[in-house]
Parts: structure tokens; C-alpha cells; sequence
């Protein structure tokens, strides 16, 4: 009676799991695997490169930049991993892109004159070009100006 008791636990927690959305999720998302494996191999690799090092973990935490690499990596990973385990799909910063469109636009306006005046020319058509000639002539000079 042992072994049928033990079987049914068993099964029911199959069962169990099966329900879990959050263990669902993870065996349907191959994203979200691919996520917690880099994020856990990056850990993987500034542990390992922190506690071989020989300057002790936190000196080599401070100054290796490999190591700012890899648990850079980590943790950006891990949030991925979490947010898609949530459900939550990672909004596009679509504002922040704009945004640095519309600055990089002023600031290419800002510097090229040849810019400026293809714009202004777009805008408010070309400038039309004339050469300015005096209708009136200059007076003669006198003779006492000329003599003195």
C-alpha cells in the first residue's frame, strides 16, 4: 500500500505542476530558458573569474571590468527572465528613440549651415538672388576738394 501511496503523490504532483502557470511558461518559452541560461552562465563565469583570481573576490569585483561585464549580463538577463515569466512583455522605448531623433535633427541644424539653408529653402522656397546697382552717380568731385 506503500508504493501506491507514493504513485499517487507522484502523480498528483505532475498534476500540480502542470497547473503552474509559471512552470508552463517555462517549458513553453524559449526565450525565457534562453534568458535564465545566459544569465546563469555570465554568473557562472565572473564567480569563477573572482574566486580564482588570487586578489580576493571583492578587490577583483571592484576593478576587473570583465567581471562588471559578466554580471552586467546577469542581472540584465535575469530581469528579462523575470519580466516574461510575469507575462510581461519588455515595452519598446519607442518615446526615448524619438526623442534622441528630434535631438540629433536640432543638433545637425545646429552645425551645418548648409543644412539650415536647404531647410529654410523647403520651407520658404529659395531665396532669390539680385546684385543691387545704384540708380543715382556719384557727384563729380569739385576742384577745391581735388586741390588741397
Amino acid at each position: 500500500m506503500a508504493k501506491s501511496t507514493r504513485a499517487q503523490r507522484a502523480r498528483d504532483a505532475v498534476g500540480t505542476a502542470g497547473n503552474n502557470p509559471y512552470l508552463r511558461r517555462l517549458v513553453e518559452d524559449e526565450d525565457l530558458r534562453e534568458s535564465l541560461k545566459t544569465a546563469v552562465d555570465a554568473a557562472r563565469d565572473a564567480y569563477d573569474r573572482m574566486s580564482s583570481n588570487g586578489k580576493g573576490p571583492i578587490n577583483t569585483a571592484i576593478d576587473d571590468k570583465k567581471v562588471h561585464k559578466d554580471l552586467k549580463l546577469a542581472a540584465e538577463n535575469l530581469r528579462d527572465a523575470s519580466e516574461r515569466l510575469r507575462g510581461q512583455q519588455r515595452e519598446r522605448h519607442w518615446g526615448r528613440i524619438i526623442l534622441i531623433g528630434i535631438a540629433g535633427a536640432a543638433l545637425a541644424l545646429l552645425l551645418s549651415e548648409d543644412l539650415r539653408k536647404a531647410l529654410l529653402d523647403k520651407l520658404f522656397g529659395a531665396e532669390e538672388e539680385f546684385e543691387y546697382t545704384s540708380t543715382t552717380t556719384a557727384a563729380p568731385p569739385t576742384p577745391a576738394a581735388t586741390e588741397g
